[in-house]
């Protein structure tokens, strides 16, 4: 249960849009905006400035800036990424719907991905506290907001996500997240310091909308499945190759959370995580809910990622396929809605490629390592993304 804990804690993105997150999440600016929200994650390209859509009736705009600059740096002195989240009060004095979202990047250099997170009225004086804990602007948070307990993947309080090119997410019409009157946003930005360690000031944009009738609650879904990616023969020559050494320099970059969460993504996923380059998971839903939207999250080494509902059997369906995985393109996708019932089986695949490395920059340097689920950009992650509402 421990570890089943700490992978929830650790998987708020991706990176996502995430980020990662996170969760990082770009959509080209050449593609039409998607009609749900954009995605999860993305890369460390320099940002254009942002555009804002146009409100709609009963919609007004509101700005949350960090509350001072921030100068990322490894926070335990390894490891070239850096996690921090900003707590932001949008002092909510009567409950909204959210129907939109995004981020302004202060530093675009070093601004690798950005996910906002819900903290609820009675979260409120944990995350201050929090906050409080930690020297500086923010708090060193790999992985989750590090605000109320571990995440439930099944209903994970993810706000929005941003990366490089994104754009404002908005809504479709009669879908918003619902925002309690005295509810705080964590704003978690990842910074990839290989790009440098630059003061950043970022800030992002809320759209509210009054609750009614006609509005639906958007939750999030998260499907991850564990990463077990080894050195290729031939390569397997690096001390970082033997998985225990691996799951060491993952420790010593970001703390025991994610060194423990790749074992906790196998016990998740019992029966799925052999090592090789294709490795998936399947989740059985708890209740009713229907799919409005869906997302894929991997990094560098990606090559593909799927999401099939009800796999093996006569209503089998794929909604997300990319069989050419592009980091610069993780924007989640609208579909027509898939309504799943209790004990309905969702299951993601992803397929990586450790001969990629040879061929890509952010490697040039790097020996070979048996790879897993990580925070860093050079690590990896196999993560789907559920944009759901329920009856």
């Amino acid at each position: 249960m421990a570890r089943l804990r700490a992978a929830a804690t650790a998987l708020a993105l991706v990176s996502a849009l995430l980020v990662g997150c996170g969760p990082d999440e770009e959509v080209p600016r050449s593609a039409p905006e998607p009609d749900v929200t954009t995605g999860v994650s993305g890369h460390d390209h320099p940002s254009e400035p942002v555009r804002s859509r146009p409100l709609r009736d009963g919609e007004r705009r509101m700005t949350l800036t960090m509350p001072e600059a921030y100068t990322p740096e490894a926070p335990y002195g390894e490891g070239t990424d850096d996690y921090r989240c900003f707590l932001l009060d949008p002092g909510l004095r009567r409950d909204a719907m959210l129907t939109g979202t995004q981020v302004l990047p202060g530093n675009p250099d070093v601004v690798h991905h950005v996910i906002l997170f819900r903290v609820t009225p009675d979260q409120v004086a944990d995350a201050e506290q929090v906050d409080a804990d930690e020297d500086g602007p923010g708090w060193t948070c790999f992985g989750g907001s590090g605000v109320g307990g571990f995440t439930d993947l099944g209903d994970a309080q993810w706000l929005g996500a941003w990366a490089p090119g994104g754009r404002e997410s908005v809504l479709r019409p009669g879908l918003g997240t619902e925002l309690e009157a005295g509810s705080r946003v964590v704003m978690q930005v990842h910074y990839n310091l290989l790009a440098g360690s630059e003061p950043d000031t970022s800030a992002t944009q809320l759209r509210l909308a009054k609750p009614g009738p006609g509005i639906q609650t958007l939750g999030t879904m998260l499907l991850p499945a564990p990463v077990e990616l080894p050195c290729r023969p031939g390569h397997d020559a690096s001390d970082l190759c033997d998985r225990d050494a691996a799951q060491a320099d993952l420790q010593a970059r970001f703390g025991l959370q994610a060194a423990n969460t790749s074992d906790a993504l196998r016990i998740l996923c019992p029966g799925e995580e052999q090592p090789g380059n294709v490795q998936s998971c399947t989740r059985s839903v708890p209740e009713p809910l229907t799919i409005q939207g869906v997302a894929g999250h991997m990094h560098l080494l990606g090559r593909s990622i799927s999401i099939e509902v009800n796999p093996g059997t006569p209503q089998a369906r794929t909604i997300l396929d990319i069989p050419v995985w592009d980091f610069d393109d993780q924007g989640a996708r609208s579909i027509r809605p898939v309504h799943l019932d209790a004990f309905d089986q969702v299951r993601v695949t992803c397929r990586h490629g450790q001969w990629l490395r040879d061929r890509l920059p952010a490697f040039e340097g790097q020996e070979e390592r048996y790879v897993m689920w990580g925070e860093g950009t050079t690590d990896e992650m196999c993560l789907g993304i559920l944009q759901v509402t329920r009856p």
